[in-house]
């Protein structure tokens, strides 16, 4: 709408016109109007149809709709100015000059438009980049401890050893598929194996409490968005700690419909910041972030000597 009057106020200076600038203003600023109002309806009216149609196709769609009102407009306001004696030269070079004029704005919209989504694909690209960067950064001292596991497992508990294995498989399944939305249960369940395998590591030194409801809310959350959370928490936390500690998971409603992931671990007693966790809570939050457009969000603190991670994912 501003950059309706802002051409119409060019228009209105423009030389040779029937009648004072401020009439022509007027008269110029209601039709950009009409022109721009015109082509808002049709498109609100076609959004079901339009909304199937790619980026770069809509916006073909929307020069031909805003070409489309400018010839509609310019034809009843041709009839409206010869009533009132305003009119300049013939109808056929009024629609002309008027669709000319049309055409330059909607091909600079169009442009400009072509450059915001191309840059915007890149910026996304980018960040998919950075994520697969992220997730291929899989700590190798995870992977080392895990098979030891597994190792001294397969001759006295050879049951646990598999279980340990195919946890394992389902953990680097979910790394190695890209960057995705999945089901909250989904994440939980992935959180769930990967603490099993730890439980087996640490053993009574990992106290684990899950406060989840019975029925999960049928949300999608980044694919390892929580795992990472509860990891971090188990190498800056439990694992720093010569007796254990405990690790609390809950799940519960958050604001306007959302979700809230609140991830609680002790800590050692000479820790008197959360600067280790930094790196363990940068792949998560850029996740998180990414593909939720900044929407979700993790927030880390220290509260009564426990390092506690939330996170909080929009409906």
């Amino acid at each position: 709408m501003l950059g309706g009057e802002a051409l119409a106020a060019i228009l209105a200076l423009a030389p040779a016109q029937n009648g004072g600038r401020l009439v022509q203003f007027g008269l110029a600023s209601l039709g950009i109007q009409w022109v721009a109002l015109g082509t808002l309806c049709a498109l609100y009216l076609l959004r079901n149809r339009l909304g199937r149609l790619p980026p770069m196709t809509l916006a073909w769609v929307c020069l031909g709709l805003f070409l489309a009102m400018s010839l509609l407009v310019s034809m009843a306001a041709w009839s409206v100015l010869a009533v009132g004696g305003l009119g300049d030269g013939s109808r056929r070079a009024f629609v002309l000059r008027t669709l000319a004029i049309a055409l330059v704005v909607g091909l600079i919209g169009l442009v400009s438009y072509q450059n915001y989504w191309h840059s915007r694909r890149l910026a996304v690209r980018a960040k998919q980049l950075e994520l697969e960067a992220l997730q291929a950064r899989i700590r190798p001292h995870f992977l080392f401890n895990t098979l030891n596991t597994g190792a001294a497992l397969v001759h006295a508990r050879p049951d646990e050893a598999e279980r340990v294995l195919l946890d394992l498989a389902d953990l680097f399944r979910s790394a190695l598929r890209g960057p995705q939305l999945i089901p909250l249960a989904e994440e939980l369940a992935l959180t769930r194996r990967y603490l099993e395998i730890e439980a087996l590591r640490f053993g009574p030194r990992l106290q684990l409490t899950w406060n989840v409801p019975a029925t999960l809310p049928e949300v999608q959350v980044p694919s390892l968005s929580i795992q990472p959370l509860a990891e971090n928490a188990i190498r800056h936390g439990i694992e720093r700690l010569p007796e254990g500690g405990r690790l609390d998971i809950s799940v519960h409603a958050g604001e306007r419909g959302g979700i809230e992931v609140v991830i609680a671990n002790d800590l050692p007693a000479v820790e008197s910041s959360h600067k280790g966790h930094a790196v363990g809570l940068a792949s998560a939050r850029e996740r998180v972030q990414a593909m939720t457009d900044g929407r979700g969000r993790i927030d880390a603190s220290v509260e009564d000597g426990r390092f506690v991670a939330r996170m909080r994912l929009p409906a």
